[in-house]
């Protein structure tokens, strides 16, 4: 049977993750000009801090960590000083503030975990959250007035009626083309089709049932090379040219398989569809439920005859109906004004007192790092930072099609091709991942309204925005398109 996940023992010695971790340095206590410095600047640079917008005694920097134990002090209008209600201690510097990062993030875990039933045993590339907290109030929110309960319940329940009241059908493009595989066909042969096809999921059919019966997606490749490359493989990547889709997935399935308690796999689930006269508020609780990144929109007729696929529903669809339907008409929706950092939306770099951390790698990071990363802390995106810690890229589990490019997934080393390399080959293959500038990787601000973050997580291709402080780039937090459904819904 071929282990579709390497063993613990094989992966706990396997490729360690140089992992950055983003921390909030944040002065409460006024001045005209501040800087941070510390040992993680090796106490020869000052990094300049920037007023949080709307106030004038608060500053912050958003700095780039190892794991370890970090000690920093803050430079106040030429007067060294150190902040008495975070963490001090005694050094070389004199009195100096301290931090402590954990060496791996206490919520990285298996993607296929036995503890973690209610996925579809056919997984797709759902966009979940970085492993970070949630935006709670605090220093971004101060300056910033936070929405009323009211406008906040009308401008749900305005959408909500809005999603009620229109249907799956009104998805559907007046021209356009799906894609779905057949079970049997070889999972090499299947990966060329999504390179080529630039798409990252496809349904799969079955002739024999007669029905659709799951999807194939670019999490599935990740797991296959990354099995490759694992020494407790008993499956060559000759044999894989032939091995077909559907035994990739009842190996996948005997391995990650939800036991009960008397040892018994638990039934299979059904492939997570919808009809096309389903309400699109449905559609998009059943992608939000079940954790998945695209619903197949298919019409069973009554005559029994083979189903059709109509579409690929997608958050990104659903919030676009939403943006069109609202956009002339904001005052109705009192949120779409507010600034992000003003609503629970997203999710953000910790600050100094919080302990959970917020991955990050950079360009020079192995691929075999960032497919770790991927599978291990459960991310659809890894944002790529410079050694000034700003935002140079975005590796998402969807360029991992791009390996298909003259078989390079056959002549490669995971661990020795970097992310920049990987993230060039999917330039030069025109393929639509791999641009900074273009959809792939976008950027936002803090200070942008809803309805702007709206408007461009509403093009398709788009799942996720990354906050960077303004001038520098730095990473400061996320907003999927879960944030923003999970948010608008309640």
């Amino acid at each position: 049977m071929f282990s579709s996940v390497p063993d613990r023992g094989h992966e706990s010695s396997g490729v360690s993750v140089p992992v950055l971790i983003p921390w909030s340095f944040v002065w409460r206590h006024g001045g005209r000009s501040v800087s941070l410095c510390g040992s993680f600047t090796r106490w020869s640079r000052c990094i300049p801090m920037s007023l949080v917008e709307g106030c004038d005694d608060i500053f912050q920097v958003v700095c780039n960590l190892t794991p370890g134990h970090h000690q920093y002090k803050f430079y106040v209008d030429g007067v060294w000083r150190h902040d008495e209600s975070q963490p001090f201690v005694s050094g070389d510097y004199g009195l100096v503030n301290t931090v402590v990062l954990a060496r791996q993030p206490d919520v990285i875990t298996s993607a296929f975990s036995p503890q973690t039933p209610g996925r579809s045993n056919m997984d797709v590339d759902y966009d979940v959250n970085m492993p970070v907290d949630t935006l709670s109030p605090g220093t971004l929110q101060e300056a910033v007035p936070r929405i009323s309960s009211p406008d906040l319940e009308v401008s749900r329940h305005r959408i909500s009626v809005f999603l009620s009241a229109h249907t799956a059908y009104e998805l559907l493009p007046e021209s356009g083309k799906v894609i779905a595989l057949d079970v049997n066909l070889p999972v090499k042969q299947a990966f060329h089709i999504l390179y080529e096809q630039g798409i990252s999921v496809a349904p799969l059919w079955d002739l024999c049932k007669g029905q659709f019966v799951g999807v194939l997606s670019a999490l599935d490749f990740i797991l296959i090379l990354r099995e490759l490359g694992n020494h407790g493989s008993n499956l060559t990547e000759e044999e894989l040219e032939t091995h077909t889709i559907a035994a990739w997935k009842e190996g996948k399935l005997h391995v990650t398989g939800v036991m009960d308690g008397n040892g018994e796999s638990f039934p299979r689930q059904h492939l997570v569809h919808a009809g096309p006269y389903d309400c699109l508020k449905d559609v998009a609780l059943k992608i939000l439920q079940n954790k998945v990144a695209t619903v197949p929109i298919i019409h069973s007729s009554q005559d029994s005859s083979f189903p059709l696929l109509l579409h690929l529903a997608s958050l990104s669809g659903i919030l676009k109906c939403i943006y069109r339907y609202f956009r002339h008409s904001s005052s109705s929706l009192p949120i779409l004004q507010q600034p992000i950092c003003s609503i629970p939306l997203g999710t953000w770099v910790p600050k100094i007192g919080e302990s959970k951390p917020f991955a990050m790698l950079r360009p020079n990071a192995s691929l075999s790092a960032a497919l770790t990363l991927l599978v291990q802390a459960e991310v659809s995106s890894i944002p790529i930072v410079d050694d000034n810690g700003s935002l140079v890229d975005i590796y998402s589990r969807s360029d991992i099609t791009a390996l298909a490019k003259d078989k390079a997934y056959a002549h490669i080393r995971l661990d020795e091709m970097s992310i920049h390399q990987a993230l060039q080959l999917g330039q030069d293959a025109n393929s639509p991942h791999g641009f900074f500038n273009g959809q792939r990787c976008q950027m936002c601000l803090r200070s942008d309204p809803l309805h702007e973050v709206m408007k461009r997580l509403a093009n398709p291709g788009v799942r996720r925005l990354v906050i960077v402080e303004a001038g520098s780039n730095r990473v400061e937090g996320i907003i999927s398109l879960s944030d923003v459904f999970n948010f608008l819904l309640g």
